[in-house]
């Protein structure tokens, strides 16, 4: 009896060293499905110093690699993170070492991803990383050459999207308060003297600039301030005032945040569902940038970076907004996964909640964010009319 369990221990032992040992190095690939479309995705693991390197690509959005974080595979199970985008993989190696049998996770509801250790027969093209944007000259004074705005009918009562992409300008369901915030780097507490329709009244705007290439921020800020006079008659001076606001500034710590991976005068910042909560995506953004996120869709404060941070950085903050937060109306994404369309379980049991906004930056960041009695620029309106019709 000794002998046949010494026997079974010996088997056990060496079943476990072979899982452990397994190599998960090389190349796997699989489809993603998203609502009305499939991406192909790859995942290359490599190893460096003993320590397991993870890139992910998505061949069918043009999109470049990024390196995941935190790759470890143990007892079977691969896991990485790839923060500039808020996503993380979890899969289970098959017994023949064939197959991972996973989820990929970008919001609060998983999806399948199951992945195949490719050969050099069925291994799927990785395609050449896309040029860097062509930059807008550093000296342009860029204006908008053409700029529709449309009153928009949909009823909402907050900003919906603010963006440039390649040439194109676009803005839905802006109010004239969003876009002096955004072009003066203020929050709309800051903007005085302006009238009730400046922020009730909502518009689409699409609009391209005069000059090639992709703006800078300032530059970009240039040419909206130029289509606030032009379009909608604004004229405006400068004041300073000590108001109530929220002070970003460097933790006890180092900041546990990432330099970015991404190419490109302009931020990524953005809006999605979150474990337990609503997610910022943050991406190729300095905290200055952050903190005009923040002042400009969350707080209802101005915002100010007093942080020694001076880079740029990939990172994402989940949280459980207060009713004093997207003035007073947060995104509902509680049973929305990624993609909008309607969560395939409706009796899925809800993720526990994530921290509020100024606990969840201290953790999830390693920055703090307080409230502070400070002196801020405002923006005073000295003359604004609706937009002028197309």
């Amino acid at each position: 009896m000794r002998k046949l369990m010494l026997c079974l221990g010996l088997l056990f032992s060496t079943f476990a060293l072979g899982e452990t040992t397994q190599d998960i190095t090389g190349q796997w690939q699989g489809v993603l499905k998203v609502p009305n479309k499939d991406l192909r995705i790859i995942v290359k693991i490599t190893k460096d110093d003993n320590r397991l390197q993870s890139t992910l690509y998505s061949i069918d959005q043009q999109a470049p690699p990024l390196k995941g974080s935190g790759t470890r595979f143990e007892s079977g199970t691969l896991t990485f993170a790839v923060d500039p985008i808020g996503g993380k993989y979890e899969g289970k190696l098959s017994s023949d070492g064939k197959t991972l049998t996973g989820t990929w996770t970008q919001g609060p509801t998983p999806m399948p991803l199951n992945l195949a250790r490719a050969t050099p027969e069925t291994a799927w093209e990785i395609p050449a990383p896309p040029p860097p944007p062509k930059l807008m000259a550093a000296d342009a004074d860029p204006s908008f050459e053409v700029a529709t705005i449309k009153p928009n009918p949909s009823g909402a009562s907050g900003l919906q999207g603010l963006v440039i992409q390649g040439r194109n300008f676009r803005v839905r369901n802006g109010s004239a308060e969003d876009l002096i915030a955004f072009a003066y780097d203020i929050q709309t507490k800051q903007i005085l003297n302006a009238p009730d329709w400046a922020n009730s009244d909502r518009y689409d705007i699409d609009a391209l600039p005069d000059k090639e290439g992709a703006p800078s921020p300032t530059q970009l800020r240039t040419m909206i301030k130029k289509l606030l006079a032009e379009r909608y008659g604004l004229k405006l001076h400068e004041e300073k005032r000590e108001m109530p606001a929220f002070v970003l500034a460097d933790g006890k710590n180092d900041a546990k945040i990432s330099t970015t991976q991404l190419n490109g005068p302009l931020p990524g910042l953005g809006i999605s569902p979150g474990e337990g909560g609503i997610r910022l995506n943050v991406a190729n953004a300095t905290l200055d940038d952050f903190a005009s996120f923040l002042q400009m869709i969350v707080l209802d404060r101005p915002v100010v970076n007093h942080t020694t941070l001076k880079g740029r950085y990939d990172f994402h903050v989940t949280f459980t907004p207060d009713d004093s937060q997207f003035h007073g109306h947060p995104p509902n994404f509680a049973r929305t996964p990624p993609g909008g369309s309607a969560a395939s379980d409706p009796a899925a049991p809800a993720s526990e909640s994530a921290p509020n906004l100024f606990e969840a930056v201290q953790q999830q960041l390693g920055v703090r964010l307080s409230p502070e009695k400070t002196e801020v620029p405002v923006e005073v309106i000295d003359r604004i009319d609706k937009p002028s019709a197309n």
